[in-house]
């Protein structure tokens, strides 16, 4: 009788730590961007036909060639040393799609999105992506999560600290009543 108690109380407190454990995430639901290399495509929104530039940071993560794709775009790659890249948007690309664009190096991936927008080539619709401008536009380079130090830098959340406190010692505490209430009525 005292082992189903003893178990009885064990898994109500591993029941109630279980429920103060902070639950962990990343971010937005976005977890296909966490890569050792930075990436990014300029501009985000483009015509059909435009050119668009397709932009790497290595950081040392990614020493060997890129491999781009997408649905509206050939394949392209950046060999080991560039940082860029262009693409053509294909001219049948339909207005108001949206495609993601995935990068490739080292075995490792990830992806961003470009939206298909107004006009049909160079000199028309928003003038975004015009094929005659060859040259890429320098733009701060997406970069993967710092990851290591776990949450533990930020700050502590007094309520939240005090609340989970409360939650094991106020189970503990239960658990223990029961127990000694239980061994009391049997021995009586």
């Amino acid at each position: 009788m005292r082992a189903i108690r003893v178990a009885s109380a064990a898994l109500l407190g591993l029941t109630a730590l279980t429920f103060t454990a902070p639950s962990a995430f990343a971010g937005d639901g976005d977890d296909h961007n966490i890569t050792p290399f930075g990436f990014s495509v300029q501009p985000s929104t483009i015509a059909a036909g435009g050119r668009l530039s397709l932009l790497l940071k290595r950081d040392g993560g990614c020493n060997g060639t890129v491999r781009i794709s997408s649905g509206v775009f050939d394949t392209v790659t950046i060999p080991s040393g560039r940082s860029s890249a262009m693409a053509t948007i294909d001219r049948d690309a339909r207005q108001g799609a949206v495609h993601e664009v995935t990068f490739v190096c080292d075995g490792v991936s990830g992806h961003t999105n470009i939206a298909i927008g107004t006009g049909t080539g160079p000199g028309t619709g928003t003038g975004i992506g015009r094929s005659d401008d060859l040259s890429p536009v320098q733009v701060p380079v997406q970069q993967g999560v710092r990851a290591g130090v776990g949450g533990s830098v930020g700050g502590f959340d007094v309520k939240e600290i005090g609340l989970g406190a409360a939650l094991v010692g106020g189970s503990v505490g239960v658990a223990w009543y029961m127990s000694r209430r239980r061994g009391a009525s049997d021995d009586a």
